[in-house]
């Protein structure tokens, strides 16, 4: 039972909205009504400004990172239960994805994922690697089409083929194909739109 205690928390800090809470706070608008209706931190630029987007980002980062951090640190697992760190940070992204508190209804994850792929980095060493070419690549196709859902999308693909070439841990392998089909599902519209020109560049 004490296993799913970090579980519970991974899910419940990954569900608040803090995009659609800032938007709130500063605006006082319902962020869901305007841009892309989507509360991640693209859309809060696109609302607010830069600044307000950076500090969702980080936010979004830090709730999937930092339950992953806390429980290594004062929550110690045995080796063969190191798997409930690489659950964590799936669950973290599902409840930001769809979170129970705007009826399952959250954000596309990205900034999530990375959290949670920073935090596991701390526990799988050569998971660093795959990260660093995932965001090399994000950056390089954002430069390049000025598409935030396309360079996710791409950088996704590529964090799951290196995970497949460079690490040997199923369970990094089992993180790379979840967290890039989480993304894959929750750009389902974006690709729609890419594909018909309608998307919006940032």
């Amino acid at each position: 039972m004490l296993k799913l205690i970090p579980l519970v928390i991974s899910f419940i800090l990954g569900s608040i909205p803090f995009g659609f809470i800032i938007t709130r706070l500063v605006k006082k608008v319902d962020i869901r009504r305007f841009g892309s209706g989507n509360i991640g931190a693209t859309n809060v630029v696109r609302v607010l400004g830069k600044k307000w987007g950076i500090l969702v980002f980080v936010l979004d980062f830090l709730k999937a990172f930092t339950p992953i951090i806390l429980t290594k640190l004062f929550f110690p697992l045995p080796s063969a239960d190191k798997y409930i760190f690489v659950l964590m940070a799936i669950i973290a992204v599902c409840g930001h994805n769809w979170t129970p508190f705007l009826n399952f209804k959250g954000g596309k994850g990205v900034a999530a994922s990375l959290g949670g792929m920073a935090a596991l980095s701390f526990i799988y060493v050569k998971l660093s690697l795959v990260i660093f070419i995932a965001l090399a690549t994000f950056v390089i196709a954002f430069l390049i089409s000025r598409y935030v859902s396309l360079a996710s999308l791409i950088a996704a693909s590529v964090f799951l083929v290196a995970s497949l070439v460079f690490l040997k841990e199923i369970e990094l392998k089992i993180l790379s194909f979840a967290l890039f089909s989480l993304i894959v599902i929750r750009h389902t519209k974006n690709i729609k739109n890419l594909l018909t020109k309608n998307e919006n560049r940032f």
